[in-house]
């Protein structure tokens, strides 16, 4: 390993636990604003003023999409526990292990599950205050999931390989 990727090696596992530390953060924030919505007198005309009142069911749009933000930061969390995971493996220098190819399988799934969340917080946004608009589609998120998959055959193939050539010896 060179003396960069050590360090960026070294770099990656707090940057992790922070991010896992701020997404749950983030995930209580949510679960507060969706409990608190209840409370709120007037909600949201209160809050979001005229824009509410032109947009009746403005309120359960966004309670549905503070629901999926909540769902997300879950899918989230679990894929920074799976990131973490890898960066030990590679840290402890096993990183083409099966455990790692199960672990970019799912992380895949998990990526590919949070962009249908995306589409369903587009859809949301089009039918309550921007009927007909969708929004833009993206290529990149899904090439992303495509990745990730290939990446993750190519991490069990490795570790097959590896497998048998330890076999052998």
């Amino acid at each position: 390993m060179t003396r960069s990727s050590i360090r960026a090696l070294a770099f990656a596992r707090p940057v992790i636990q922070g991010l896992t530390v701020l997404n749950l953060v983030y995930a209580l924030g949510l679960a507060a604003l969706f409990v608190f919505s209840f409370f709120i007198e007037g909600w949201p005309t209160r809050p979001l003023g005229d824009f509410a009142s032109t947009h009746p069911q403005l309120g359960n749009g966004l309670r549905a999409i503070v629901v999926i933000g909540f769902v997300a930061a879950l899918i989230v969390h679990t894929i920074l526990r799976r990131l973490l995971a890898m960066v030990d493996t590679v840290r402890d220098g096993d990183p083409f292990i099966l455990e790692n190819a199960e672990r970019l399988t799912a992380i895949a799934w998990s990526v590919l599950a949070l962009e249908v969340l995306r589409l369903g917080v587009m859809t949301i946004g089009s039918i309550v205050w921007e009927p007909g608009r969708l929004g833009e589609f993206s290529f990149t998120p899904w090439l992303a999931v495509l990745l990730l998959f290939v990446l993750s055959g190519v991490f069990t193939h490795g570790a097959r390989l590896r497998a048998d050539l330890e076999g052998t010896v």
